[in-house]
């Protein structure tokens, strides 16, 4: 991944949530525009990676808004084939879908996701995936 990029993103990260515990809705639209129009002007080039689309997913209000970006994020990771972006968006898409009602779709997303963590050094996030995905086996039972 190019560093300048993802400096870039780290720092609209910082301003998006210094303007969250500034309570400035203002500033943090503003941030949000801003990482909205990196993601778009880096779109389909070399510069594009998932972490800007994961990051822009991260900061949407809109589960249904969110849910779209963060699959768009997962299209980027599955074509750099990175484990730890698949595992981490799978998983934030299942998260979503559990709070949207779609328990089935939330299941097939930690399928994936726990496929995609097997080599990942993130033990905390193998392990939150797996819980959820028994939780909601156990519960579709």
């Amino acid at each position: 991944m190019n560093t300048k990029i993802y400096k870039s993103v780290l720092a609209h990260t910082a301003n998006l949530l210094g303007a969250v515990q500034q309570k400035n809705q203002a500033r943090f639209d503003d941030y949000y525009a801003e990482l909205k129009q990196l993601c778009e002007t880096h779109e389909n080039t070399d510069k594009d990676h998932p972490v800007q689309w994961e990051t822009l997913a991260d900061f949407t209000d809109d589960l249904t808004e969110a849910v779209t970006l963060y699959e768009h994020a997962l299209v980027k990771a599955e074509t750099i084939n990175d484990k730890d972006f698949r595992s981490s968006i799978g998983y934030s898409i299942a998260a979503l879908k559990v709070e949207l009602g779609d328990k089935t779709s939330a299941i097939e997303h930690l399928e994936k996701a726990k496929i995609s963590c097997n080599k990942i050094v993130d033990k905390e996030l193998k392990a939150e995936i797996h819980d959820l995905l028994e939780e909601l086996k156990v519960a579709e039972g």
